[in-house]
């Protein structure tokens, strides 16, 4: 005699659901479809946006410094230490340009800063303020057209500008600093540092 399985009781009868009416039906796929379109649509809508308001800002600085062969932005720590130009923080509108032969090697550097911050510059190249001569520019006609800066006009009459030479043995960089005052709270600074290796 072969034992037989338990048979499960059969569920309670529960009354069957009506139908959906069509009014339901669609109001339910119409909510199904609003929720799918916001988590979906917003968040790629916003993408979009943030991507082409990011690639316009970057057309405009490439515009504005392609122009004068000045790059945005800061140089590489790398640079930065290799060619004895340090920028302070807090900096901005900062921008350079290397440029390398077998003779000699130059990084163009522009930064507008505080005066504690030029101040914090001028220190860590080895000068301070008593350094900077007054009309002194020190930027060769060549450096100014390869980078596209101007020192003439209203300000070189007035006294704005200020320059040194910080001279150093080779193959430690030389740095050619104008200061441009034209800002009383913001001093804008010019340098060009150049080695020979």
């Amino acid at each position: 005699m072969t034992a037989s399985l338990p048979r499960q009781a059969a569920p309670p009868d529960e009354p069957p659901r009506p139908p959906e009416d069509r009014r339901h039906v669609i109001r339910r796929r119409a909510l199904t479809l609003l929720i799918i379109v916001l988590l979906i649509g917003v968040p790629a809508g916003y993408l979009v946006i943030s991507a082409n308001q990011s690639r316009d800002s970057g057309k405009d600085k490439e515009a504005k410094y392609s122009a004068t062969g000045l790059t945005a932005g800061w140089p590489s720590k790398v640079q930065r230490r290799l060619y004895q130009v340090p920028v302070p923080h807090p900096s901005n509108q900062v921008a350079y340009y290397e440029t390398n032969n077998w003779k000699t090697s130059r990084l163009y550097v522009q930064f507008q800063t505080t005066h504690a911050g030029l101040d914090q510059f001028l220190r860590q190249i080895g000068a301070d303020r008593t350094a900077l001569e007054r009309g002194a520019i020190t930027i060769s006609a060549r450096d100014q057209g390869i980078t596209g800066w101007r020192f003439k006009g209203p300000g070189a009459r007035t006294g704005q500008f200020y320059g040194m030479v910080v001279q150093k043995k080779n193959p430690t960089p030389t740095l050619d600093v104008v200061v441009n005052y034209g800002n009383p709270v913001y001093p804008f600074v010019y340098v060009v540092s150049r080695t020979v290796p």
